[in-house]
């Protein structure tokens, strides 16, 4: 069989590594097709994965877009080249590869508000998996499973961090706290907003009282000159090993808050989502006691100064043990969906509408 791959972004490097992986261990043909957006390449490189890059794109709202015809002609020169017989993928590449190539494409997604891009992709796709938090019905191509999208990747029976991630970081026994700033700049990005300048600086100089910070800026533009942080600068494949041993996330990013509540670590999340028409995960997240939702700045700081006052890291591992403990391995599910081309065969599918075969 030949398996073609989008990974668009970071993340999506992490959701498909082990599932490439599994699929060229039992002898199949994997070839990804990567954005280079973000560290998506040096993940790639770093994993030593197959892979061609159709490609790039900034951290500008409208990179995306002045650069989408020269990402079509090169992925559909590749995917012809290629042939695949089976794609998963993330929206429109995947879904209209998929079409052009009639190859079986699967689509694994976890974001709520990505209407266009999810309207102009779902009628060309055999099937769409999601978490079983989604709150959008998508039709008879829509399953659900029992878990998140980072449970590819950050599940227990897949992760188990670094020992010497302390060492890379220099940090010696010194508890320390990780914030995350989004550049937003993804097209699902416009309108949203996080923290302020004024605001990231607060946060920094307020934690930096008790504990050292480490700060992971995705725009790239915050200068560290007269502020008492320091940038990560660690290898970004080395991030979740990070991320599992601080003592707290603050992020007005999402992906890495829902990392940190699968590690066990807490995390506050602030940005214009939350307070408001939130995503379903981390609704779940926040009920379960895993994260905290603010929509107002002062709130993130009470609850950050709260959470290094109490030490309470022990009852987060307890609560997420608790809460993964029925969680889906996605990588075992993905592999199983690959080798058999149907969705309906697993029982840790449920299908929101009508039952639909792939293939």
């Amino acid at each position: 069989m030949r398996y073609l791959v989008f990974t668009n972004t970071p993340k999506h490097v992490h959701v498909y590594k082990y599932v490439v992986r599994e699929l060229e261990r039992r002898g199949h043909d994997v070839l990804i097709l990567a954005r280079d957006y973000g560290c998506t390449i040096d993940l790639l490189d770093w994993y030593d994965l197959p892979y061609e890059e159709y490609g790039t794109c900034g951290t500008s709202k409208y990179s995306l877009f002045r650069r989408l015809p020269g990402h079509y002609a090169r992925i559909i020169r590749s995917a012809r080249r290629f042939a695949p017989d089976f794609i998963f993928g993330y929206g429109a590449y995947a879904a209209h590869a998929g079409l052009l190539t009639g190859a079986t494409t699967v689509l694994v997604t976890d974001s709520e508000v990505e209407t266009l891009d999810m309207g102009i992709s779902r009628p060309f796709v055999d099937a769409i998996l999601t978490p079983y938090t989604y709150g959008t019905d998508l039709g008879s191509v829509h399953y659900t499973f029992n878990g998140f999208n980072e449970c590819a990747y950050l599940h227990p029976e897949v992760f188990s961090s670094r020992p010497d991630v302390r060492d890379w970081l220099g940090i010696g026994d010194d508890p320390f706290v990780l914030l995350r700033f989004n550049a937003f700049g993804s097209h699902h990005d416009v309108g949203v907003a996080g923290f302020t300048p004024s605001q990231r600086r607060r946060l920094i100089e307020q934690l930096a009282d008790s504990v050292t910070v480490f700060v992971s800026d995705e725009g790239g533009d915050l200068d560290f000159a007269d502020l008492p942080a320091r940038p990560y600068d660690a290898h970004p494949a080395l991030l979740h090993d990070v991320l599992a041993e601080a003592e707290l996330l603050v992020a007005d990013t999402q992906t890495m808050v829902t990392e940190a509540a699968l590690l066990g670590t807490p995390a506050i999340r602030s940005n214009s989502f939350a307070g408001g028409d939130d995503m379903g995960n981390f609704l779940e997240l926040e009920r379960q006691g895993l994260i905290s939702n603010f929509a107002e700045f002062d709130a993130v700081l009470s609850r950050a100064r709260l959470l290094l006052e109490g030490g309470e890291h022990d009852s987060w591992l307890e609560r997420r043990d608790s809460f993964m403990a029925d969680k889906v391995n996605l990588t075992d599910l993905l592999v199983e969906i690959a080798l058999a081309q149907s969705v309906n065969v697993s029982p840790r599918l449920s299908a929101r509408a009508a039952t639909s075969k792939v293939g």
